[in-house]
């Protein structure tokens, strides 16, 4: 999942949200230099992030992009992800719901960042900027992160082929989405309950 799952399923804790939000900046040891409610958010992304690749939709629908984009096709797909949760209306029920839950995030991601790893803090005013989370839900948005992958990628190039996938495959996506989402849902309700009560 990308960054609108991962703050999303961080169910309005915000120690947990920020944990989840930088966990990908954080290497080995490191970890360890934040508190406890922060070091559970970095587990539970990563608990996140092993489901969602173990799991047998996401392998199926990764097979789409895998002759444009290779290896970086999980990538790709927990873009797609954020999309469909962006436009998921049991989830975020109108617009406006959507966009307090991203200015909501900003605001925790803000009050935490001097703490924050430093290629996050770099990376973070053009998220806020350009409100990311938000942008997930439109076609324009997609192409902009599917272009951000290809810049942060060591071999592609170019991210036009993977963004005809995605239009041309859109309802298989959405399907996709549909089945996955809700048992990803539980089972980080599960982890998080498990973690909180530690």
């Amino acid at each position: 999942m990308n960054y609108l799952a991962h703050a999303y399923l961080s169910f309005d804790h915000e120690e947990i949200l920020v944990g989840n939000m930088i966990s990908d900046f954080v290497k080995g040891k490191k970890k360890f230099d934040y508190t406890s409610g922060i070091q559970k958010g970095i587990a539970l992304h990563r608990s996140i992030d092993e489901f969602t690749d173990a799991h047998q939709i996401t392998k199926k629908a990764k097979q789409y992009f895998k002759p444009a984009v290779g290896l970086y096709a999980g990538a790709f797909m927990d873009v797609v992800y954020d999309h469909f949760l962006a436009n998921d209306k049991k989830e975020f029920a109108n617009d406006a719901a959507l966009f307090s839950f991203t200015q909501n995030t900003y605001s925790f991601l803000e009050k935490n960042i001097v703490i924050s790893p430093e290629r996050f803090q770099m990376m973070f005013p053009n998220m806020k900027k350009y409100n990311w989370l938000y942008n997930y839900q439109f076609n324009f948005g997609m192409e902009k992160s599917f272009g951000g992958l290809v810049r942060r990628a060591k071999y592609l190039t170019d991210s036009s082929e993977a963004f005809k996938i995605f239009e041309k495959e859109y309802q298989y996506f959405k399907n996709y989405y549909e089945a996955f989402f809700p048992e990803l849902k539980k089972y980080t309700q599960q982890q998080l309950k498990q973690m909180l009560a530690e």
